[in-house]
């Protein structure tokens, strides 16, 4: 079961990681994407430590679904610049983490009411070690966008 949870985190962190490690790199990011991925990431950070932070309640439901829905469509506004900067393996790999964006966000909701001993749909019987890799998972993004922030605004130069 923790592996199943696990999962869609492995394939989000491996595809940024390309993302970002190989196409970002390579071919630079224009002004609009050097401010946009970051905010991309802070929606992400938002929905886990609101997972993590905030006490399943059934009423609360609501503002998690908001962040979630939020998330997700903030993470395609980019693609009108996209379309005019990447390759076609680049844009494959978006679509990727499109598809795999809402099923990790879906997936923490699921999991958010064990993780504060209430019960759910998808009973975790031992949350313990979830709460752990979500801890894990959110400090790491956390370091990721304090790279997206320091690395492509202040330490990045436009090769001429």
């Amino acid at each position: 079961m923790t592996l199943l949870i696990a999962l869609p985190f492995i394939i989000q962190s491996v595809a940024i990681g390309i993302d970002e490690g190989y196409f970002h790199v390579k071919r630079g990011l224009p002004k609009w994407e050097r401010i946009g991925h970051p905010i991309d990431t802070l929606s992400i950070i938002a929905c886990m430590a609101f997972v993590l932070l905030v006490p399943f309640e059934r009423g609360k439901i609501i503002y998690y679904a908001a962040l979630a829905i939020f998330s997700c469509l903030l993470v395609t506004k980019d693609e009108f610049v996209h379309k005019h900067h990447c390759t076609g393996a680049e844009q494959w790999l978006h679509a990727l983490l499109f598809i795999n964006h809402p099923v990790l966000l879906c997936l923490m909701g699921l999991v958010w009411p064990s993780l504060h001993g209430s019960a759910s749909f998808l009973q975790v019987p031992d949350a313990g070690p979830i709460r752990i890799f979500f801890i894990f998972q959110l400090s790491g993004i956390f370091l990721f966008f304090l790279y997206q922030v320091i690395y492509w605004n202040i330490l990045w130069k436009k090769q001429e």
